[in-house]
């Protein structure tokens, strides 16, 4: 980690930290301070951290913020908003946090809901607890056609490769998440850039994590938005395919065998013979212009019936599967005392 932790001079130090909250700060000088103006006195603590911002967030933040709560840290080379978060998670826990609350620095973000956000984690209903933009349809319309259908699409594929198929709006950064489930986390292999949030869905599946949505009102004002649309799009397809494919192996076949396990691979077995074989006669007797015989027709549909049928009972048990027992009550508190190899 490539950070220097910069603590405000104030009178009092701040207290051990129960809920603590991470800014990660690039380009948002003109919004930041009314963001951390907004931070509740539940909280705890604060950790703003610069990711090499050209516009100077971090010293601003140290210069003109004077609540003690407060400390910046400055990444000395720029590692994208996953790095980011992932430095104010571990000063969080270096500071004893409970929970930690992730706040973009641009105030799309109400803080004033963090209470509402944090509550569901500290109650044991989930372990990650995160925005969902889309709960209120009266708002939709103000959010631009692009994002909007974006988040749709995003969220959609998400499901597929998370297994979180109960959420909605992946790349909400807006979110609280459990230290406990925190430090089991493979945070060396978290995503750093845009993609972190859809990559730490996938991570939380793969320890049997609780996720669920809370809803919030979108806000849209004038702040400017780092992530281009047409570069990520091919990114995250890749990742995404990658992240699915792994959670696959993880889930079913690694760490665990199911009903759903043979009914997938022998699905895939039967679609793919029944294709094979369909194409392979269809490509011979269009060539030679000859009828195919009504058994050869059964030959290659009868499997692609029913390997379609299998897929879609898998389709169903990995739907039933999102985990429903919150993670953290049965983690210790400090971690391991030999640590699991991260997946």
């Amino acid at each position: 980690m490539s950070a220097r932790p910069f603590p405000l001079d104030h009178d009092q130090p701040s207290p051990t930290p129960r809920i603590a909250v991470v800014v990660p700060c690039f380009r948002v000088r003109r919004h930041v301070l009314d963001v951390l103006r907004r931070i509740g006195p539940e909280c705890a603590a604060v950790y703003v951290v610069d990711d090499k911002c050209p516009e100077g967030s971090g010293e601003h933040v140290a210069k003109e913020c004077r609540d003690p709560r407060v400390r910046v840290a400055f990444h000395e080379e720029n590692q994208g908003v996953g790095g980011a978060t992932l430095t104010g998670y571990r000063l969080a826990l270096d500071g004893g946090a409970t929970v930690m609350v992730k706040v973009d620095g641009d105030g799309q973000m109400d803080p004033e809901l963090i209470p509402r956000l944090v509550r569901v984690v500290l109650q044991g209903d989930a372990d990650y607890a995160k925005g969902n933009r889309f709960f209120h349809l009266e708002g939709l319309p103000r959010m631009p056609l692009a994002r909007l259908l974006g988040n749709s699409i995003l969220s959609f594929v998400s499901k597929l490769s998370s297994g979180y198929w109960n959420v909605f709006d992946p790349t909400n950064g807006f979110t609280a998440i459990h230290a406990r489930v925190a430090r089991v986390l493979p945070f060396a292999k978290l995503d750093k850039g845009y993609f972190f949030e859809s990559d730490l869905l996938f991570r939380l599946n793969t320890l049997g994590a609780v996720v669920v949505d809370v809803p919030m009102p979108v806000r849209y004002g004038d702040e400017r938005s780092s992530l281009s649309v047409g570069r990520s799009a091919a990114e995250f397809a890749v990742k995404h395919a990658g992240n699915f494919v792994k959670r696959i192996l993880y889930n079913y076949y690694w760490r665990n065998f199911h009903i759903a396990s043979v009914e997938l691979l022998a699905g895939l077995a039967l679609l793919l013979f029944g294709v094979g074989v369909g194409s392979y006669h269809w490509w011979v007797n269009a060539h030679s212009a000859v009828f195919t015989s009504s058994g050869t027709v059964m030959l290659a549909a009868l499997p692609v019936i029913v390997g379609i049928q299998l897929l879609l009972a898998f389709l169903n048990f990995d739907v039933q599967s999102v985990p429903q027992k919150a993670l953290h009550p049965r983690l210790p508190d400090a971690g391991w005392d030999d640590p699991p190899p991260p997946p």
